[in-house]
């Protein structure tokens, strides 16, 4: 018999493949879950991130923006802004607005208020519900819905800002710079720039915001244009965006988180690309006695390999096909149920780079782990085949070996050239390959310990032991499959359980009730007389505010660097800038001196010991910062460790007292009441005392801030619970793919067992016990490295603090050992439908 052929394998490969891909379908779950995954993921990041780029211009207001904080620009400077193309001026600062009359909820309400001039906006539209808005009157202000809902106003009513009434015109419905503008503590409002002036907010030294949007000519270089502008002005302290980086901060978020979801999804796929090896054993074995027929005919282990190949790589093609096909889809309905929690909205558009990786990965992954079962099938005789139940073989030829590497290292470039960060990337994949490593491992030493064990004296358990080490064994099979379902389970709920604990068990034990902002410096002492009129016993933590903005350490400035250093995140735009002659609250002394309370000599500074590792300097060095468009330099006197938690005043830099004592500013305080209660009863009592005598305070309750950042990390703890379900989806398809594997063997034992008088449910007994072995072996190492990996995520990726509920843990631990040894004994449960004189017969 000649070769066959491409052609004529192909033609008994589609004669034998059936149509409902028997004995395929788990290879079609693994891939397509794994696929799937990974295009779904990239597809929604890609469209988010490539709204943000292509509406650059509308999200950012303009082709250019500068901002300053404390000041407005100069003639000087608002001149050099003209020259370069029209200029729009906003000002942006955080105020209580308080309803003007009576009604039902709060009567004030933290706000962010925003003057914007005529020519506002230079891009896309402000549009109202009803109607585009138009200039607005001194008199009048546009508000988010959240703010009507919150303080249950509506068009036609008024609110009171510092010393001014205004009518609000209507509610926003669309404000196209919001994510440009960036987080925001409250809800929104807007007024002409003559309206906020009204307000009397805008004093020497309050906290405000100064943006000026340049819309350029067509085809100008924004970038250069900031860069000219630079040049123009080196120490006005600009922070100067253009169009291609319209929202830096929620760009790099969405790309780091999309990133680490990407790799979940590729973790899942790889670990699914065991079921997927453990699915092709299984149909290799289902096809046994063919493959042997077909040998005896004179067909070739080539064409063994080519009709086999094309079968399974038809399987594979259709599981990546339909994956593709969800990804594609997938991501708009995702867009369509986050609306209200997405920072854009992006329409449909099929991003092709995240579905060319994903096929790519999918194929990477089917080639990797359906080669080792083929190429074993195809270099065994024809006799071996027939007696492989009995006589188990194993035998890769090295040309497939060396085929797989290069496919795996195919998968690893693939991966770490498209990582944002590959290190971060190649750590990820390293911690997957050290658990499957490791797990196999497990598996032949359970497997060893099986073997020299003495025997139990119970029929059902000695039968347990035997299977574990009996010839046909899938021990090792078995073992992956439960330790990496265990692992998961534990690692989601350790995951899971130390997000809600960040803001459960630290929030309410060290944060101040209230934050109160832009206090006038003459009314310090009035303020905390009132104070301690209301809340008697209250703490109070008065500190000097201002803005500032490192703009050269070490002998070099910031604007020359090409890149910023990993983690230096304090370098990108303005800071909170203080200065005290005390050690501040909530901050250790780690390295250098104090200066004295009297001192008055040339500019100290005192820096956070994270922020000097970063930047690389260390006391004695210089730092320079921009406050007010004045550039300081001062030396580092002393490090000192931050002690973020607290929610207290945590400032990065602190001066000595002389150097920014005469600068305008205002103060800042935190009220701590004891109980958590004031004369009035509660934190409405306190504000309303405080708004009343100081009308142009800001007042943040600290219970509305750990709302947000609890709704934050609930959106977060979701996203990472669904993309680690697809994880454990796999480990399941992992199980049933090495109990498929084994079903061959398993059924030719329970034939013999049935044969000699055993019943089905001691054949079931003996199964059991053989998973609650293994289970009972893995717990541990689940445990230990499901909590590696949650520790992993909490602390290194997220920052956050390790404080997983153990009781949840190991709950979720003993829940997920039941359900996967569930799952073991329900693909079992067929086996004991078999008849033992057909099953002698296929012998």
């Amino acid at each position: 018999m000649t070769g066959l052929g491409w052609r004529g394998c192909w033609r008994i490969a589609r004669r034998d493949l059936h149509r409902g891909f028997r004995g395929l379908r788990l290879l079609f779950i693994c891939l397509f879950l794994g696929v799937a995954t990974l295009a779904t993921i990239g597809g929604l990041t890609a469209a988010i991130t490539g709204e943000i780029a292509t509406k650059g211009q509308v999200l950012l207001g303009g082709d250019v923006e500068v901002a300053m904080s404390q000041r407005e620009a100069s003639a000087a400077e608002k001149a050099a802004f003209r020259r370069e193309g029209a200029l729009s001026e906003t000002v942006r600062l955080r105020a209580m607005a308080q309803r003007v009359g009576e009604g039902d909820g709060p009567s004030a309400v933290l706000t962010e208020l925003k003057g914007v001039d005529e020519a506002y906006p230079l891009y896309g539209a402000l549009t109202l519900k009803g109607g585009r808005a138009g200039p607005m009157r001194a008199d009048e202000l546009v508000i988010g819905q959240a703010l009507a809902d919150r303080l249950d106003v509506k068009p036609g009513d008024g609110l009171r800002y510092g010393a001014a009434t205004f009518r609000i015109r209507g509610i926003i419905a669309e404000e196209p710079d919001r994510v440009g503008e960036g987080f925001t503590l409250g809800p929104v409002a807007l007024t002409s720039m003559e309206g906020i002036r009204r307000t009397g907010l805008i004093q020497p030294g309050s906290l405000y915001e100064s943006k000026y949007r340049i819309r350029l000519a067509a085809g100008a270089d924004a970038g250069a244009a900031g860069e000219r502008l630079n040049r123009a002005f080196p120490s006005a302290g600009f922070e100067i965006k253009d169009r291609d980086g319209a929202a830096p901060g929620t760009s790099r978020f969405l790309e780091r988180m999309g990133q680490f979801l990407s790799l979940i999804g590729l973790a899942a796929l790889a670990i699914a690309g065991i079921g997927v090896s453990n699915g092709v054993a299984s149909y290799l074995a289902i096809k046994r006695n063919g493959i042997a027929t077909l040998k005896i005919l004179g067909a070739s282990s080539a064409d063994i390999a080519r009709i086999y190949l094309m079968q399974i790589g038809a399987v594979a093609m259709l599981a990546i096909g339909c994956g593709l096909a969800a990804g594609v889809v997938l991501p708009l309905g995702l867009v369509t149920a986050m609306r209200d929690i997405l920072p854009v909205q992006p329409g449909f558009a099929v991003a092709p780079w995240p579905l060319v990786t994903s096929a790519l990965y999918g194929l990477l992954i089917a080639f990797i782990f359906t080669m080792p079962p083929l190429a074993h099938a195809r270099t065994l005789p024809a006799a071996a085949l027939f007696r492989e139940t009995v006589d188990r073989r194993r035998g890769v030829d090295r040309a497939s070996m060396i085929a797989v590497g290069a496919a795996g290292a195919a998968a690893v470039a693939l991966a770490l050239g498209t990582a944002r960060e590959p290190w971060f990337a190649a750590a990820m994949l390293g911690a997957v390959a050290a658990m499957l490593a490791l797990l196999t491992g497990m598996g032949l030493l359970v497997r060893h310990g099986a073997r020299r064990a003495p025997a139990p004296r119970r029929p059902l358990a000695r039968l347990a032991v035997a299977n574990l080490h009996r010839p046909g064994a899938q021990t090792s099979a078995l073992v992956v499959a439960l330790g990496l379902g265990l692992t998961l389970f534990v690692t989601l709920a350790a995951i899971q359980s130390s997000l809600s604990a960040e803001i459960r068990n630290t929030v309410p034990r060290t944060a101040p009730d209230q934050f109160v902002l832009d206090i006038p410096i003459a009314g310090k002492d009035r303020f905390l007389a009132l104070v301690a009129k209301e809340a008697p016993g209250a703490s109070v933590n008065m500190v000097p505010t201002l803005r500032g903005t490192i703009v050269a350490y070490g002998g070099q400035r910031v604007a020359d660097l090409k890149q910023l250093p990993e983690g230096a995140w304090f370098l990108r735009g303005e800071r909170g800038v203080t200065y005290s002659d005390a050690l501040p609250e909530g901050s250790e002394l780690v390295k250098g001196q104090w200066w004295p309370r009297d001192y008055a000599g040339p500019p100290l500074i005192s820096l956070d010991r994270e922020a000097a590792e970063v930047m690389g300097v260390d006391v004695g060095d210089t730092l320079t910062v921009s406050v007010l468009g004045r550039e300081i330099e001062a030396r580092i006197a002393s490090l000192r460790q931050v002690n973020w938690e607290t929610m207290g005043f945590n400032y990065i830099m602190v001066f000595s007292p002389d150097t920014l004592r005469s600068a305008p500013h205002s103060l800042s305080a935190t009220i701590t009441t004891k109980g958590g209660t004031t004369k009035g009863g509660s934190e409405g009592a306190m504000t309303r005392a405080l708004l009343a005598a100081f009308p142009s305070v800001s007042i943040i309750a600290v219970g509305e801030v750990v709302a947000q950042v609890t709704v934050l990390l609930g959106q977060m703890s979701t996203a990472i619970v669904l993309a680690g379900s697809v994880a454990i989806l796999a480990g399941i398809a992992v199980l049933i793919g090495a109990i498929a594997a084994s079903r061959q063997a398993r059924a030719y034992d329970s034939v013999i067992l049935k044969t000699l008088g055993a019943t089905r449910g001691q054949i079931l007994g003996a199964q059991a016990i053989e998973y609650a072995l293994l289970a009972g072996v893995l717990a541990l190492v689940a445990l230990g490295l499901g909590l590696a990996a949650a520790w992993f995520v909490i602390v290194r990726i997220f920052d956050f603090h390790w404080a997983p509920d153990w009781l949840l843990v190991l709950s979720t631990l003993g829940a997920g050992a039941v359900l996967t040894l569930g799952i073991g004994l329900l693909g079992s449960i067929p086996l004991m439908s078999v008849r033992p004189a057909r099953a002698l017969r296929a012998l």
